[in-house]
């Protein structure tokens, strides 16, 4: 059981990432399809720079007690494949949210400006 500690600990803080995404609408609950599309392919780029390290003898695989054992390539195990993916979703919704934080205030500023006019030239909205 313990053993799938450190997957587990992946899988919660991917579901925590997901309710924010949900909860925002800012990456795989805006656009499915290109969420998946980025994610996997940053999966793949991230896990062949991954073989092509274990094949150099850079990277080596460290097992503790807190991992399953289970291994999708040689020295790459199956909580890298979930932290990665986790990784690539967290980076697309960090960068949604700032544009979305971004967008906000942008509109907000605007609106203070035009409000500040209208008040100014006595105009009514």
């Amino acid at each position: 059981m313990i053993g799938l500690a450190y997957l587990a600990v992946q899988v919660v803080s991917f579901a925590g990432i997901l309710v924010i995404d949900h909860r925002w609408k800012l990456a795989a609950f805006r656009a499915p399809a290109a969420a998946a599309l980025a994610v996997t392919a940053s999966v793949a780029l991230l896990l062949t720079w991954d073989v092509l390290g274990v094949r150099s003898g850079v990277f080596f695989r460290g097992q503790t007690d807190f991992m399953t054992g289970l291994t999708v390539a040689p020295e790459i195990p199956l909580e890298e494949v979930v932290f990665l993916a986790f990784l690539s979703h967290l980076a697309l919704v960090c960068a949604a949210g700032v544009a979305l934080a971004a967008e906000h205030r942008s509109r907000a500023l605007r609106s203070s400006r035009d409000s500040d006019v209208h008040r100014t030239t006595g105009e009514r909205r």
